[in-house]
């Protein structure tokens, strides 16, 4: 079968990157067993003007996306969420960073193949029209939708060995944050009319449904804003509180009525289907700038599996780097984000969370400690990689 390597689909012009073709080809087909390992990585690949991230990864010689990919590569997940990868239409940098980083064996790490790839528009970068700072002026990235000095910075990606169901993706990019029945919007802070055209999504939040086996796995993707970068009114942690509390409602039975996607589908989630949760949600659940305990509406929830990933370098990171670290209330085993040491210090915001349809075999944060060889891809600021870990999970399909 003879198929492009990306294909539009959808009134929502979603994007679907991968040959189709590989579905029926043994050897970009992972064994047919029930073991899945899962992951996140905010890789801070985003670039600070449009068009750069397709010129860098053009060549094979980009010191950033090399070793980003060998993390990916050390770590080998079935699934991976990418935070922090431009958009770029028709899925050029996706497909480069395959072809030119990927599936290159770096240090000693084998290649890994992601025949199936799903990324999409977001919010950042995209104007609103609207003053949405308050400043006096209209124009910049603190008035587009999600913060972003250009449209589909700061975007997303999914890659997978496993086929990704294109045609049943559902994004929901458009999704008005004044649409959320008791949402925490600051209505002192934003017009009615610009509470009108208020997306909730500061990138966007995706169900994409991957098919392992038999059984059919939603990746629910998504990274909401900082709680920070604001003031008193505290929009930013509100709205970060909001983006987290879709999810909650999306995968609680009757919870999400309200909820209405990009092709005006609406509901959540069936309550008999497989999901994970993937991303980098910038909140901590005890310590950090967060509103009202966004990410424990997720961590509490009795239908979600928390495998509370560890690692030893984020122990000796805390202890080594000390300032706000010391006066965490989390234990710093949890960490996966080297921040300010001043303030708010090492916090764990990337998270892999599962529903009870899966059994957790093991877990972990990719943050070796300073004696691993392997600690020159986390290193300390400026990072070679990213200030955020690769977090992952080994799972059975129950």
């Amino acid at each position: 079968m003879n198929l492009t390597r990306a294909a539009l689909v959808g009134a929502a012009a979603l994007l679907a990157v991968g040959p189709l073709a590989a579905a029926t080809s043994a050897s970009a087909q992972p064994d047919s067993t029930q073991s899945l390992r899962v992951a996140t990585y905010n890789l801070s690949l985003n670039r600070n003007a449009a068009g750069q991230l397709v010129s860098d990864l053009s060549t094979p010689d980009n010191a950033q996306a090399k070793a980003v990919a060998e993390v990916i590569q050390r770590a080998n997940p079935d699934i991976v969420l990418l935070n922090e990868f431009d958009y770029v239409d028709g899925g050029r940098a996706v497909d480069l960073f395959r072809d030119n980083y990927l599936e290159v064996g770096h240090n000693g790490a084998s290649p890994v193949d992601y025949p199936y790839a799903f990324t999409a528009p977001v919010n950042t970068g995209v104007p609103s029209g609207f003053d949405l700072n308050n400043d006096g002026t209209i124009g910049g990235g603190d008035d587009a939708y999600g913060f972003g000095l250009f449209p589909g910075q700061y975007g997303m990606v999914v890659l997978s060995k496993y086929p990704i169901r294109t045609d049943e993706v559902r994004t929901f990019q458009h999704f008005l944050w004044k649409d959320m029945p008791g949402n925490v919007l600051p209505t002192d802070w934003y017009s009615p009319a610009e509470q009108d055209i208020f997306r909730l999504s500061s990138k966007s939040h995706w169900d994409v449904p991957v098919t392992v086996g038999k059984r059919t796995v939603h990746v629910l993707a998504a990274h909401p804003t900082p709680p920070s970068f604001d003031g008193p009114e505290d929009r930013n942690g509100r709205r970060n509180h909001d983006e987290i509390r879709f999810w909650a409602d999306y995968v609680t039975p009757g919870q999400g009525r309200y909820i209405y996607d990009d092709r005006a589908g609406r509901g959540g989630l069936n309550p008999s289907e497989r999901f994970v949760i993937l991303g980098d949600y910038n909140a901590d659940p005890l310590d950090g700038d967060s509103y009202d305990n966004a990410i424990n509406q997720l961590l509490d929830s009795k239908r979600i599996v928390d495998p509370q990933a560890t690692s030893a370098g984020a122990v000796e990171a805390a202890r080594l780097q000390g300032g706000a670290n010391l006066t965490h209330r989390g234990d710093p085993k949890y960490d996966t984000a080297d921040f300010s040491d001043s303030a708010p210090g090492n916090l764990r915001v990337d998270y892999t969370l599962f529903s009870k349809h899966f059994g957790v075999r093991d877990a972990g944060v990719f943050w070796p400690v300073q004696a691993d060889p392997l600690s020159r891809l986390t290193g300390v600021f400026p990072f070679p990689t990213s200030d955020h870990r690769l977090v992952w999970a080994d799972v059975i399909l129950r």
